[in-house]
């Protein structure tokens, strides 16, 4: 249904107007542009717009696991609808907020840092496969663009921490900066997994070397370094329990305590993009992406609605691990510091190289259902 309504907006509406407005010689070019251009719209606005109802989906849910309302006053036209327009609210509050930036900052490293930590988390998007065919860029090495991508938000941490002048946002910045790349290794070493399992870098060979049923899915085989991948993704974005980075008992929100309104949004905006993120690789990698649960199964198998692939499977298995994401953040306190460097060197790093070395037993064994 995506693919033919391209289609119709690619034959009836961009080729009409390139025809019309550009020369015979650079059309073919011109309407490839327009098209790739399509796409990531086709992507970011739908992604922008979840990010926008991921923090009033965090606010109602929290509430609700702590016995509150959360927002149910703002709505549309008179309409409170549950409170859907808050976040409608809060883009519009923080448009007209001031961006005051301190004496002594460095303007031009103030300014970059926000767009230095949401870029990344965006550009990642160009290789998420929806289903066998909905990918902006099919490329070999998926999984390592996606992995140096996702190295690179920590610069926009550690500018904003040192840009802003600031002793507080520079202490966060730090503790940031040591969390993430303890993380990192480990979150790297669990895609090496991956990569062993799957025989490929390509996030759609990956998906489909999962095929057959919910048992055929990396999550078993892999079940530690599925935990460990997870888990990490948490304290790579800074959430809670994980969030010493902002702790406003120590810090007064950390690296970022100089920004307001639209440059501390940005900030904001980067964090639930980059939980979205987490939660769809995590889907994509260990269960089987947009492959039905039910695929396989001696009764519902047969029932073809429940049985075959599509993008739907995909938005329900992410949806479920933001609501992962969410429920850790209502039930944990924040870790200390040690606790949290503790856990990312002397328990995830070992579990993942012990683990490289068994998926590279079981691959080498042909290990059924997963390696046969």
């Amino acid at each position: 249904m995506i693919e033919n309504l391209f289609n119709i907006i690619s034959d009836h509406v961009l080729a009409p107007v390139v025809g019309w407005i550009v020369p015979e010689g650079y059309a073919a070019s011109t309407l490839y542009t327009l098209e790739v251009l399509v796409k990531i719209m086709a992507i970011l606005l739908p992604l922008l717009l979840c990010v926008a109802y991921l923090t009033y989906a965090e606010r109602k849910i929290i509430g609700y696991i702590q016995c509150r309302l959360g927002p149910n006053r703002v709505g549309f036209f008179g309409f409170r609808f549950w409170g859907l327009g808050q976040p409608i609210a809060d883009v519009v509050k923080l448009l007209f907020k001031e961006i005051i930036i301190p004496t002594g900052a460095n303007k031009r490293l103030f300014v970059m840092a926000p767009v230095l930590a949401m870029a990344p988390s965006l550009a990642a998007w160009a290789v998420i496969p929806f289903d066998d065919t909905l990918v902006l860029a099919d490329i070999n090495a998926g999984l390592l663009y996606i992995l140096a991508l996702t190295s690179l938000a920590v610069y926009g941490i550690i500018v904003a921490g040192w840009a802003s002048n600031s002793k507080y946002a520079f202490l966060g910045a730090m503790r940031s900066a040591a969390q993430i790349v303890s993380y990192e290794i480990a979150m790297g070493f669990a895609l090496v997994c991956v990569l062993i399992a799957a025989g490929s870098l390509n996030l759609g060979q990956i998906t489909a070397a999962q095929s057959g049923s919910i048992l055929h899915w990396y999550w078993l085989p892999l079940l530690p370094i599925f935990l460990v991948y997870f888990i990490s993704g948490v304290a790579e974005t800074n959430r809670a329990p994980f969030d010493v980075a902002e702790g406003e008992s120590e810090l007064v929100a950390g690296f970022h305590v100089e920004y307001g309104g639209m440059a501390f949004s940005i900030f904001f905006m980067a964090e639930y993009a980059n939980m979205v993120l987490i939660a769809v690789l995590t889907a994509v990698l260990f269960c089987g992406g947009w492959l039905s649960p039910f695929q396989g199964l001696p009764l519902l198998g047969n029932v073809s609605y429940l049985s075959e692939p599509n993008i739907f499977w995909l938005l329900l298995k992410t949806s479920l691990f933001l609501f992962m994401f969410l429920w850790l953040r209502a039930t944990f306190p924040r870790y200390r510091y040690d606790q949290i460097m503790r856990l990312g060197w002397k328990v995830f790093l070992p579990i993942t190289i012990i683990w490289i070395v068994v998926v590279s037993v079981m691959v080498v064994a042909e290990a059924p259902p997963w390696f046969n």
